[in-house]
């Protein structure tokens, strides 16, 4: 990030989240104002795509009563003179319009794309608005379009910089995961252990049936990795093993490692059976 881009990050978040003092430019230009309904338009960068119908109706019913207490933070247009981008508030924005509102107060801030998409970011995340995904893309909108690494995400959002990477991986699901996290039938703990599984979409419908809790998720995949390792045995190992179980009517586990090192593993019940394995290991 340059110099001057985190300047005008840190007088947007000033200005809406009262962080720091905003410098005496910034307290004029974010005087309240009355604007028309109709001259707003939705954030392009807004990282929430889905609204709950309920909440929307119980913010539009407040407003009906209260009024819009907190003005919405907009920029101005770039491609229409005198109309507004919605930066912060959009939830607001459409619960006015269901009161039947007309004008409602704005705060106009001067903030580039990058700015506009930061500051919808944090506004989100610090009213624990935002799902899992739409984090995720949120923080891949800063890395793809805007060239933050993880470490700068971090910083900006003041998560740790594993969380940040973790949420990213989340968007390499499956899509049909994906839309459970979008939903909400799924966290994002019970989640994170299907990344890299093939079958995740499958495990995924257990997790939701059986309401398995993150820890319970985690010892599941564990136990399907250790089967799936155990299956991948050499069919020509698997072969002899076969033959000696046959031969010595005992039960026996070859170990063949990469290196073609391994043990093997006889199993005996009682006495008779070791005097039998040991009188064939000893036979000359």
């Amino acid at each position: 990030m340059n110099s001057g881009r985190k300047k005008g990050l840190g007088r947007g978040l000033s200005a809406l989240f009262g962080d720091d003092k905003p410098n005496e430019k910034l307290v004029e230009s974010n005087k309240s104002n009355m604007v028309s309904i109709s001259d707003l338009s939705r954030n392009p960068y807004q990282p929430r795509q889905n609204f709950r119908e309920e909440k929307l109706e119980e913010l539009s019913n407040s407003i009906r009563k209260n009024g819009i207490i907190q003005p919405i933070a907009v920029r101005p247009n770039k491609k229409e003179a005198g109309k507004y981008e919605i930066v912060a508030g959009e939830r607001r924005w459409l619960a006015a319009q269901r009161a039947g509102l007309h004008k409602i107060p704005v705060t106009i801030l001067e903030l580039s794309d990058v700015e506009s998409l930061e500051v919808a970011i944090v506004e989100n995340i610090q009213r624990d608005d935002l799902n899992p995904v739409e984090e995720a893309r949120g923080y891949k909108r800063l890395n793809e379009e805007f060239k933050y690494d993880h470490e700068s995400i971090s910083k900006l959002m003041s998560k740790s910089r594993s969380h940040v990477s973790n949420t990213l991986r989340l968007l390499t699901l499956p899509s049909d995961v994906i839309s459970m996290l979008e939903e909400g039938t799924l966290t994002s703990g019970q989640a994170r252990p299907l990344i890299g599984i093939s079958n995740a979409s499958s495990i995924a419908e257990e997790i939701v049936s059986n309401n398995y809790s993150a820890r319970k998720v985690e010892y599941l995949i564990r136990n399907k990795k250790g089967n799936l390792k155990e299956k991948k045995v050499d069919a020509n190992i698997l072969k002899v093993q076969e033959k000696i179980q046959k031969t010595l009517g005992l039960k026996v586990n070859i170990q063949n490692k990469k290196n073609n090192s391994g043990k093997v593993s006889i199993e005996y019940k009682n006495l008779d059976q070791f005097e039998l394995i040991s009188d064939l290991l000893t036979k000359n």
